[in-house]
């Protein structure tokens, strides 16, 4: 019970210390939505912004929307550049996630796309995922973030971000994946591995795990 008490204490001081660090990094006069339950965590959101402040990436796909599309889109307007297009399933939080977005003066810095499940083909059968159709104009994609759709949706529901979004990762792009200690994204990881053999998985030390796929180097 001691140690169960004592890694709970570490993971609550970190999550505290990685959501500190993010209003540091990015001066967020606002304060973020609760990153507690289903959102992102503090830890995962840093690597996100650690990220696209250092890499700046052009153009960001979300799966999902929420706290993550404040922080990118925040890192965009500091970086002065860049677009975030976040795909999101349900109305009500594409509409929480809009208005956070005015509220914090970033809404020219991310798009939150209506993207109701349907069922597509996927990995040669029948899968619900999002309906894309808002991203026919988006080419090359410099960075993804995958949260979503929500793990009951369906048996390894964030595997089509795959086949349907990695196609058009720009060189140097980086997948990150977000809960992926979970059965279904570890799974999901493992077709990715298979099917993109260009792109090499490293994990990230969050707390609901995480991962971040990247094209290997060349010999």
């Amino acid at each position: 019970m001691k140690d169960d008490s004592r890694q709970q204490n570490a993971s609550l001081f970190r999550q505290l210390e990685a959501l500190q660090g993010l209003y540091v990094s990015l001066g967020l006069q606002r304060a973020l939505p609760l990153t507690r339950g289903w959102a992102a965590s503090p830890d995962f959101l840093q690597e996100l912004a650690a990220h696209a402040l250092d890499e700046k990436p052009a153009c960001v796909v979300e799966c999902s929307s929420g706290t993550s599309t404040l922080v990118l889109a925040r890192c965009l307007q500091i970086n002065g550049y860049g677009k975030v297009y976040s795909l999101e399933h349900d109305p009500v939080y594409a509409r929480r996630t809009r208005r956070q977005l005015e509220m914090h003066g970033l809404a020219s810095w991310a798009e939150v796309i209506d993207a109701p499940l349907l069922a597509q083909a996927c990995g040669g059968k029948q899968q619900v995922w999002y309906d894309c159709s808002g991203l026919a104009a988006v080419q090359r994609i410099d960075m993804v973030v995958i949260d979503g759709p929500p793990q009951l949706t369906c048996e390894q529901a964030r595997y089509p971000a795959g086949p349907v979004l990695f196609p058009r990762l720009s060189p140097g792009a980086a997948v990150f994946l977000d809960d992926a200690a979970r059965p279904g994204e570890r799974a999901a990881l493992a077709r990715w591995a298979g099917e993109f053999p260009e792109l090499e998985i490293c994990a990230l030390p969050c707390e609901k795990g995480a991962a971040i796929l990247r094209q290997r180097p060349f010999a």
